[in-house]
């Protein structure tokens, strides 16, 4: 196990070494004999050894470069994940060229944003080209000024000459991915990750994960254009040579029992989710016979792309105990794209474990006091874990910079080895991005004995009557009601009576009676976090905008709210 320190969270350094550039570890995983499985519904799956994809990939990269494909190049790859799909995403890296893996639709009634958000994303990166999977081409007609478009069934090498490939000369300061954020339509920010930047973190996240190629089996059906599917779990295992089960996110949302399923066959030791899959794997768990699956070799359960949820954990952890689940296996972490992926992690082995803090004091002192954990005013957060190898953490004044004590909240900002370079032709929002040489997360934490935990965001906190109250209270609050569908709440502050800061409370439901629902969830709020709504609207399922990573975007709602985009049913 690679050594760890504390001291304000400051992690054991990784430098980039002579294995810093992806397609010298591609080629290096090989030797290992590993495999990729790709899943298909309730199939067995196509198992590939990683040697042969590799060799696929080399074919590919041929026919890349026979586009004008190469160092410099930036490849936009569209479409669900698939053997092809996850061949090109290494072929690219073998070309010499950057990867830029683009989201897929969330909703079928979302077309038209998808088409808007993928061609500012294809020009916002200087694309070179765009490969496409047949399905998804029809939405991406070049206009004038846009790259050329290939099918990836065209995308094919010369299979009789694979020796026609030749490796990119070693530059690990090259980019290696343009991960673009979630959140805005109209201005989407690139955050360029260059090859030593990946390798550094995909070091971090093996130590502090006590991973060990030659025995963990990682299982993923998490989408290769978010970072935690596309870094932590498939490049991982490609870099790696560890044997990976790969299945797309629409085959796990038609049956969510199938994740436990795929795991139990597979005998998963490691994978990763956000508190909604856990959800409704708890759900699909407790229909199950105990014995039914065996989850007992599952050590890592990583849930760390939002806030984690306490409840949706705990309940996942409870029905998962008759299927042979180690509740040691909840890793609760925090990570960021900026970050390259993995920020802080846990020992392995610890759970879920929580931090109660009084909330009003939180609110008004912005102080994380110890709180009694039956108390109705106590709120239960998350410990995170230290830094990963190669990472420091900090917790400072958002405004004046100055560093706050344990338990005192403030910005964190981060810094080390897998931090970004900065935004893919933005100088304005990386200088804006980065304090004294750390970077800015925008998210409001504190320390405790050298542990991480984030108690929301900077830009969603709540300011009412003196208060600072953070959404996520207010949204479980609302959550807990029957009838609101869980996971789809958004609360957020608007210009109320007198001039004075007001809460709104948006939140899907497919309930009949909405007059008690509404009640319900104004009272509700009003008793857990002491505040009552100005206004509670309820939409149909499916109104809430969500990142293409499915995180809730509050301002977007918060703006359409205000354009009367949404109104009460």
């Amino acid at each position: 196990m690679t050594e760890r320190t504390g001291n304000q969270g400051a992690g054991r350094e990784v430098g980039p070494g002579v294995n810093s550039y992806l397609p010298t570890r591609l080629a290096r995983a090989t030797e290992r004999g590993g495999t990729i499985t790709f899943l298909s519904g309730d199939g067995p799956g196509d198992r590939v050894e990683w040697a042969v994809l590799h060799e696929d990939a080399k074919a590919m990269a041929v026919a890349l470069t026979r586009r004008g494909v190469g160092p410099g190049a930036h490849v936009a790859i569209l479409g669900p994940t698939s053997r092809p799909l996850v061949t090109a995403i290494q072929a690219t890296w073998l070309s010499g060229a950057t990867v830029v893996v683009l989201p897929l639709p969330m909703r079928m009634n979302s077309l038209d944003d998808f088409v808007v958000q993928t061609r500012a994303r294809v020009r916002a990166a200087d694309t070179t080209l765009v490969v496409a999977d047949a399905m998804l081409a029809g939405f991406i007609q070049p206009e004038p000024g846009d790259p050329p478009v290939v099918l990836l069934d065209d995308l094919t090498g010369d299979a009789s000459d694979p020796w026609a490939w030749e490796a990119p000369k070693d530059d690990p300061q090259a980019l290696g991915i343009l991960q673009f954020t979630s959140g805005s339509t109209a201005d989407p920010k690139g955050v360029m990750l260059p090859h030593a930047t990946i390798c550094a973190n995909l070091d971090a996240i093996s130590a502090a994960a006590e991973l060990d190629p030659d025995v963990d089996v990682r299982c993923s059906w998490l989408p290769l254009y978010h970072d935690m599917g596309l870094i932590g779990l498939m490049t991982l295992g490609m870099t790696t040579g560890t044997d990976l089960a790969l299945a797309s996110p629409q085959d796990f949302l038609a049956s969510p029992g199938r994740w436990m399923q795929w795991m139990s066959d597979h005998g998963a030791t490691a994978t990763a989710g956000p508190n909604f899959s856990y959800a409704l794997a708890a759900r699909a768990l407790r229909r199950l016979a105990p014995g039914t699956l065996d989850l007992s070799r599952l050590r890592v359960a990583l849930n760390g792309a939002e806030a984690v949820d306490p409840k949706a954990v705990g309940d996942f952890v409870a029905a998962g105990a008759a299927q042979g689940l180690n509740p040691g296996a909840i890793f609760p972490a925090f990570g960021m794209a900026e970050a390259t992926l993995a920020v802080t992690f846990p020992t392995p082995g610890q759970g879920l474990r929580t931090d109660p803090i009084d909330r009003r004091v939180l609110e008004s002192d912005a102080y994380a006091a110890p709180g009694d954990p039956d108390a109705e005013t106590t709120r239960h957060l998350v410990l995170l874990g230290r830094p990963v190898p190669g990472l420091e953490v900090r917790i400072v004044d958002p405004v004046s910079g100055a560093a706050r004590a344990d338990r005192e909240v403030g910005e964190l900002e981060i810094r080390g080895t897998s931090i970004t370079t900065g935004y893919y032709r933005r100088p304005d929002a990386t200088e804006a991005s980065f304090h004294d040489g750390w970077l800015r997360s925008g998210d409001l934490g504190y320390l405790v004995d050298g542990e991480l935990v984030i108690c929301g965001r900077i830009k969603d906190l709540i300011i009412v009557g003196g208060r600072n109250v953070y959404p996520e209270d207010v949204e479980r609050a609302a959550a807990s009601v029957e009838g609101v569908r869980a996971g789809n709440v958004i609360a957020f502050a608007v210009d109320g009576r007198r001039g004075k800061e007001a809460l709104v409370v948006v939140a899907e439901s497919k309930d009949p009676d909405l007059e008690a629902v509404r009640a319900a969830v104004a009272g509700r709020v009003r008793d857990v976090v002491g505040l009552p709504p100005e206004e509670v609207v309820l939409v149909e399922p499916g109104t809430l905008p969500k990142t293409s990573s499915g995180k809730l975007q509050r301002s977007l709602c918060r703006s359409r709210y205000l354009s009367a985009a949404l109104t009460s049913r």
